[in-house]
């Protein structure tokens, strides 16, 4: 099994907003082919994401913590 990587999902990477940096939140999310991806349904109360939970985004590869991992970057 490839790092990142948990039966049935995959660990991409999320942005949290209104944190007054960059920050990204590692979440497990199921492939649904072509770069798209479903957010898991529920986060924690206190973050607020790019995207809704549940929701289906595009990802790209892009380096966050000194390495390449795969960012939600687009609600699809």
């Amino acid at each position: 099994m490839h790092a990142g990587q948990m039966p049935d999902k995959t660990l991409i990477y999320v942005e949290l907003l209104d944190e007054g940096v960059d920050v990204w939140r590692p979440v497990p999310a199921i492939p649904e082919g072509a770069d798209v991806y479903r957010l898991p349904d529920k986060k924690p109360a206190d973050e607020t994401w790019a995207f809704p939970p549940g929701s289906r985004v595009r990802c790209e590869a892009r380096l966050i913590d000194g390495g390449e991992q795969l960012v939600a970057c687009t609600e699809v």
